[in-house]
């Protein structure tokens, strides 16, 4: 739909980039989405085509062969890309989160030794925080990398890694004491490992297990698996950084960024479930006349269309401000709660449109009822995402009496 969503302030090659991108999901993508969804299939031609054109290496540096694009460029085109099919952002958001953090805070051997790769697409990136025994609370990993001589020797089991199976480099966060006396604040005490691996499952490299696929409600086509790390063993110039112990700051660094991304997903798929919701409203008739021409369908479009813009200027705003070299954690936590939230009302209200028919697997809709909900766990829920807004309101606004 031309008249939401717009973006002021554009130069004309982002306006090119995010031409081509829409062009390439309308025309890849949505035909085969619903499809491809069903058979949990993952859209390796769709990948293909991305790699074409160059969307792996968006917002890498030109010096290593990226395009070096702001965030706010891949965020718009991330956006356009849920807006085809959720599953395809979230394949190329994780290997995005780990280019930015090597970008961030990699050793120059490490940024020569990947980058260029990861531009290209030759290689796919996956990162893991989360554990079986834990979701939010980062602070009670107890997955661990031990020193011994040259190298560290990890053992743990991590959950929930979007690309775990056909990545090829995986960022991991684990408890590292070395260097660190007992007592130290858990979160100083961790490091950030760059594992290369095998695409696949099973013994993926010696001491390293993808166990297989996590049957998931929706978010399917793209693997979302366990990591098992048993006598794992890596080189000491695998430390993101090369230095042990700043684990944690670089990964809250690249889930900030996640969470602008995670809120382009809302936008996108509201924006979809919008697009549906209205076409199928003046399509649909009951007592003589479309459903678009009874004023209850007439209120709830008008809401859905208020909620896609209101998501997708809060999602702009906090990737404009990333962008600005500016601290962001306040205005990323809003628009990923803001848009993660309306995009469920969205897509529940444009369902409730269809009626009986949204509940049918021939429709569109029924794909996106079922994919929205990742959207409010996905870098940090609802709860997490006020907790930083709360904390964040109170040193902007400390009462001074």
């Amino acid at each position: 739909m031309a008249r939401l969503a717009q973006t002021a302030g554009l130069t004309d090659i982002q306006q090119e980039i995010l031409s081509t991108v829409r062009d390439f999901v309308d025309k890849e993508i949505i035909p085969v989405a619903t499809e491809l969804e069903h058979r949990d299939e993952y859209p390796q031609a769709i990948v293909d085509g991305l790699r074409e054109l160059g969307l792996f290496g968006l917002m890498i540096p030109e010096e290593y062969g990226g395009l070096g694009e702001s965030l706010l460029t891949y965020a718009l085109c991330v956006e356009e890309i849920a807006r085809g099919w959720m599953s395809v952002s979230g394949i190329i958001n994780t290997h995005f989160i780990v280019a930015y953090m090597l970008k961030q805070h990699g050793t120059q051997e490490q940024k020569d030794h990947f980058l260029p790769r990861m531009a290209a697409g030759d290689i796919r990136g996956a990162f893991s925080m989360s554990e079986p025994g834990l979701g939010s609370d980062v602070s009670a990993i107890t997955s661990k990398a031990v020193k011994d001589g040259e190298e560290y020797v990890l053992n743990g089991q991590k959950m929930w890694l979007t690309n775990g199976g056909t990545s090829s480099l995986v960022a991991v966060l684990v408890r590292s004491d070395e260097g660190h006396p007992e007592g130290t604040a858990p979160h100083k005490s961790m490091t950030t490992f760059l594992i290369e691996k095998e695409p696949g499952f099973g013994e993926v490299r010696p001491g390293l297990t993808i166990p297989g696929k996590i049957e998931k409600m929706g978010y399917k086509g793209v693997d979302t698996t366990e990591l098992i790390m048993d006598g794992l063993r890596l080189p000491a110039d695998r430390v993101l950084g090369g230095v042990t112990g700043r684990g944690f700051y670089q990964m809250m660094d690249g889930v900030e960024v996640g969470r602008v991304n995670v809120a382009a997903r809302g936008c996108g798929v509201a924006q979809r479930a919008f697009e549906l919701g209205i076409q199928y409203a003046q399509q649909r008739h009951t007592f003589g006349k479309a459903i678009a021409q009874h004023q209850a369908i007439q209120f709830k479009l008008a809401e859905m269309a208020t909620k896609v813009e209101a998501a997708h200027a809060m999602m702009v705003n906090a990737a404009r401000k990333k962008d600005s070299g500016e601290r962001n954690d306040l205005e990323a936590g809003m628009a990923k709660y803001l848009a993660s939230e309306y995009c469920k009302e969205v897509v529940e209200d444009a369902f409730r449109i269809h009626g009986g028919y949204g509940f049918s697997k021939e429709y569109e809709i029924e794909r996106l009822y079922r994919e929205a909900p990742m959207l409010l766990i996905g870098e940090g829920t609802a709860e997490i995402q006020k907790m930083i807004i709360g904390r964040r309101l109170l040193e902007e606004y400390r009462f001074q009496g």
